[in-house]
């Protein structure tokens, strides 16, 4: 699965390439040099990022459906009790 982004945000993507590359490296990087760094670090790195973000998604929402029986439990064989408290009035 290619990583794929939308146009703005490639285009801040490559000007923040371009503005890392002035004011932190020796040399500036042109628009093409950038956007070609741009997909070699989506293509080579993304997969990483993406695969833990996933595994970290996983994680989470096993937490919570580990626990939705806590918010959707209903006690059985309730209904004398109910039925008590109504007389009891």
């Amino acid at each position: 699965m290619s990583i794929e982004l939308e146009r703005d945000q490639r285009q801040e993507a490559v000007a923040s390439i371009e503005r890392y590359f002035a004011e932190n490296m020796e040399e500036r990087i042109g628009n093409i040099a950038a956007g070609a760094l741009l997909n070699f670090f989506l293509e080579e790195i993304g997969p990483l990022v993406y695969n833990q973000a996933v595994a970290e998604v996983q994680e989470r929402l096993g937490r919570r459906v580990a626990e939705i029986d806590l918010e959707v439990h209903e006690d059985p064989f309730t209904y004398w009790q109910k039925q008590g408290k109504a007389k009891r009035k």
